[in-house]
C-alpha cells in the first residue's frame, strides 16, 4: 500500500538522559508518552513487531532517558514514564525537565500517543499530559492500554468514559492491547497519515 512504514526496519538508535543532548530533529516524530506502569515498552515492540527491542521491566519507570527509534525514516520517541516509580525527587524533576524540554524544543511533532490504562479512570497526570498536548496545540492520540483485560463492551464503555473525563472526541482513542494486538493497525494507520 502505498505511503506505508516499514516497521521491519525499527532499530534502536540512542538514549539520552539530558535535554541538551538530544540531536536535531531532522525527521517525523512520533512521541510516546505515559504514566509508568502503563505497558508503553510493550506497546512499543507490538507496533515494531519485535519481542525485545525495547527493553521491558518488571520495575514501573525503569526508561529513565529518552529513547530514539529509527523506523523507516521516521524516528519515535519513547519518553521517560512518569508518575509511579521509586525515584527520587530529584530523579522526577529530571524526568520532567527531559519531557517538558524535549517538548520544547523545535522539532518536528507530527504525532504524541499518550498513553492511558483503559482498566482505570483517567489520572490526574493524565488529564495533566492531555491538557499540556491541547494547550501546546500538539498533534495527539489517545491510545488505551491493556484492553486484554477487560470485554469487549467494557473496553467501549471506558474509552468513552475516559475520553469524557480527558475532554476529547471519542475519535481521538484507540483501544490497544500489546497481548492480542488490538488496535495496532488502527495506531500504525494514524501514525502514517500523520507522518507521511
Amino acid at each position: 500500500m502505498a505511503g506505508s512504514i516499514n516497521y521491519q526496519l525499527a532499530r534502536f538508535e540512542a538514549s539520552y538522559g539530558t535535554v541538551a543532548q538530544l540531536p536535531a530533529s531532522t525527521t517525523p516524530e512520533v512521541a510516546v508518552a505515559g504514566r509508568s506502569n502503563v505497558g508503553k515498552s510493550s506497546l512499543l515492540n507490538k507496533l515494531f513487531n519485535r519481542k525485545g527491542l525495547v527493553k521491558v521491566s518488571s520495575t514501573p519507570g525503569k526508561t529513565a532517558n529518552i529513547n530514539f527509534f529509527d523506523v523507516d525514516g521516521i524516528r519515535f520517541v519513547d519518553l521517560p514514564g512518569y508518575g509511579f516509580a521509586k525515584v527520587s525527587q530529584k530523579e522526577k524533576q529530571r524526568w520532567a525537565n527531559l519531557i517538558s524540554g524535549y517538548f520544547a524544543q523545535e522539532r518536528s511533532f507530527n504525532l504524541v500517543i499518550a498513553l492511558v490504562d483503559i482498566r482505570h479512570d483517567a489520572q490526574k497526570l493524565d488529564h495533566e499530559m492531555v491538557g499540556f498536548l491541547r494547550e501546546s496545540e500538539l498533534p495527539f492520540v489517545v491510545a488505551l492500554t491493556k484492553a486484554d483485560k477487560l470485554g469487549r463492551s467494557k473496553q467501549m464503555q471506558q474509552a468513552a468514559t475516559i475520553a469524557k473525563q480527558l475532554g476529547i472526541d471519542r475519535e481521538q482513542v484507540v483501544i490497544t492491547s500489546s497481548e492480542t494486538g488490538q488496535g495496532i493497525d488502527e495506531l500504525r494507520r494514524r501514525i502514517a497519515d500523520a507522518c507521511l
